[in-house]
């Protein structure tokens, strides 16, 4: 890896754990929450952490450019792009239930995902990738499960409703009914799940670029794959599938059938 590419994955991983501590500071409160324009909620907990990630990552990297889900873009010089979610998962945050993250991917110049890191704040977990470096889970390798066939695998998603609004509920049931066993252990977590061997398939139906930027490093390098719905390798298709890549194409077979 190069070693400015190593440089702002040690940087990322610290920035995401600094922001998840300032979620905690409002997990589990009295927290007032607002509607967005799109009918997400948002929270101050959000923005302070966004405004971490900000403060810090431009502070070490002020040409980089800036994506963020609540303060939007900010143009760089140098190629690099990096684009956050301070939390993924604000409705699990409100209801006080520690499946939520902080996530930081990285783009290169090219608009590659190259870097990403996912931290879970309340379960005390940092997942890191990097191209070329494999990927870490809590500063130990992490790897994908060695399950060959979806009757054996473990589905994850986040609810039932995103599959409704994206007109795919009939291609879930098609998955649901081949796999040993499915849980809405959902958002970023269920990604983790599987770059850690703990599921085989995370279904995301409707998904934002900052939802997906960090995930396709630390997929690939866990030996997985991240794809959208058309199973293309991209963070930038609204969608989002992680694998642990020895089930893809029965997973992919099976959506396809339902298109």
């Amino acid at each position: 890896m190069p070693d400015n590419l190593k440089h702002r994955l040690d940087v990322a991983s610290a920035a995401a754990l600094e922001a998840g501590k300032a979620t905690l500071r409002h997990f589990q409160t009295a927290l007032a929450v607002e509607l967005k324009g799109d009918r997400t909620p948002v929270t101050a907990a959000d923005r302070e952490a966004e405004e971490v990630l900000f403060s810090i990552l431009t502070r070490e990297f002020p040409g980089d450019a800036f994506l963020g889900e609540e303060r939007g873009e900010r143009p760089g010089t140098t190629g690099f792009r990096w684009v956050v979610d301070p939390i993924d998962g604000t409705k699990s945050f409100i209801q006080g239930v520690p499946l939520y993250g902080v996530m930081v991917g990285l783009e290169d110049p090219l608009g590659d995902a190259v870097a990403g890191v996912v931290c879970l704040p309340a379960l005390g977990e940092v997942v890191a990738g990097a191209r070329g470096e494999g990927t870490t889970w809590n500063g130990r390798k992490a790897r994908v499960s060695a399950v060959g066939a979806l009757a054996d695998s473990c589905l994850v998603y986040t609810s039932h409703k995103t599959f409704e609004d994206a007109g795919r509920d009939e291609a879930y049931e098609r998955a649901r009914k081949l796999v040993r066993v499915a849980r809405g252990w959902g958002d970023c977590f269920g990604h983790v799940l599987v770059a850690t061997g703990r599921a085989e398939v995370m279904l995301d139906p409707i998904l934002n670029d900052w939802d997906c930027a960090a995930l396709l490093p630390i997929l690939e390098g866990s030996g997985g794959t991240f794809t959208d719905w058309h199973g293309r390798r991209t963070v930038c298709g609204k969608s989002g599938i992680s694998t642990n890549g020895k089930v893809q194409a029965e997973l992919m077979a099976c959506l396809a059938s339902a298109r």
